[in-house]
């Protein structure tokens, strides 16, 4: 009866490992499309910076697929929803917002399940993704802001700028972007 309350308990914890490892494919796809599309219409430093959030988020789904594997689980590969695209540079903020916004809130609920079943090498994981993750919205939101009260200003200030896709592959928090 004990080995199968553990065993429910260790299910618990790597179906929302899973289902967060899914959002974070979704979020690696979805900002990479971004990146590319900035970079097209000449916004290399916001392509810049997607893409980097966009390297956060492998490394993201990547402690959570470790996480799995030690807990005997098998690391989901399905993305959590469809690439939306071609968005213009004044959607793609908003909507990001709303993502990470989202996931903050997912992973908090996440982060409730893996305390209730007694794993707190999970409940630390997800505490310190959840940090990121406020980052990245923090960043989105700005953004965001800065385009639907300046508009074609604040865009053409940043319009012609490099996207240096020689970058430090750290993702946007190792090289603080965002701070």
């Amino acid at each position: 009866m004990a080995q199968k309350r553990k065993d429910t308990k260790k299910k618990n914890v790597i179906d929302v490992l899973n289902k967060a490892r899914s959002m974070e494919l979704h979020a690696i796809y979805q900002y990479m499309n971004q990146h590319y599309n900035l970079d097209d219409m000449d916004y290399g430093d916001l392509a810049l910076k997607v893409k980097l959030i966009a390297i956060d988020e492998m490394r993201h789904a990547e402690m959570f697929a470790e996480r799995i594997k030690e807990l005997d689980g098998e690391p989901s590969t399905e993305p959590a929803a469809k690439v939306v695209k071609g968005q213009t540079v004044e959607a793609i903020f908003p909507f990001d917002a709303v993502l990470e916004d989202d996931t903050v809130d997912a992973y908090n609920g996440f982060l409730l399940v893996c305390r209730d079943n007694g794993d707190s090498i999970s409940m630390k994981l997800f505490e310190t993704i959840i940090d990121e993750e406020q980052a990245h919205f923090n960043y989105f939101d700005n953004v965001g802001e800065h385009i639907a009260k300046l508009g074609s200003a604040y865009l053409s200030q940043i319009a012609g700028t490099p996207a240096d896709t020689a970058a430090p592959a750290q993702g946007f928090i190792a090289n603080k972007g965002g701070a």
